[in-house]
């Protein structure tokens, strides 16, 4: 894969914008960065969990590695020649979700996901359901007189 690919991926993404900063290219929607690189280099840093951070080292640290400064919040600089582009997609889509505001991440889930199940209709259904109070005790208490 190459930069410009990278880039196409990331501006096909809705409300993504490109701007300069530090001398790299910069992804960004709502104005904060989930993936940037430099035209001219082989690799990107791209916005993930620390989770899937570490999962991406182990798969292959040929191609993934622990972002500098950043990594410790779960980036991972991506050598972008051991990249195919259905993980690039993948990549760029995930770090664009956990950027996203949620109005938009939600009309773009892909139909081939599953549907995640809403609490909102439990909490709901609890919150309306009639819970019996403290029962009240029908007498003295033993030892109490």
């Amino acid at each position: 894969m190459r930069f410009d690919d990278f880039r196409r991926l990331c501006l096909a993404l809705p409300e993504v914008e490109e701007r300069e900063t530090w001398g790299e290219a910069t992804f960004r929607v709502g104005d904060k960065i989930f993936a940037m690189g430099s035209p001219d280099g082989g690799q990107v840093s791209i916005k993930a969990s620390l989770d899937d951070q570490a999962g991406l080292v182990e798969m292959d640290p040929k191609t993934f590695s622990v972002s500098a400064y950043t990594g410790r919040f779960g980036w991972v600089t991506v050598r972008l020649r051991g990249l195919g582009k259905e993980l690039a997609d993948r990549l760029a889509r995930n770090a664009w979700e956990r950027t996203a505001p949620r109005r938009l991440v939600r009309p773009t889930r892909r139909l081939d996901e599953p549907k995640a199940a809403s609490p909102g209709k439990r909490a709901a259904r609890a919150r309306t359901q009639v819970r019996p109070g403290p029962q009240a005790h029908p007498g003295p208490r033993p030892g109490r007189g």
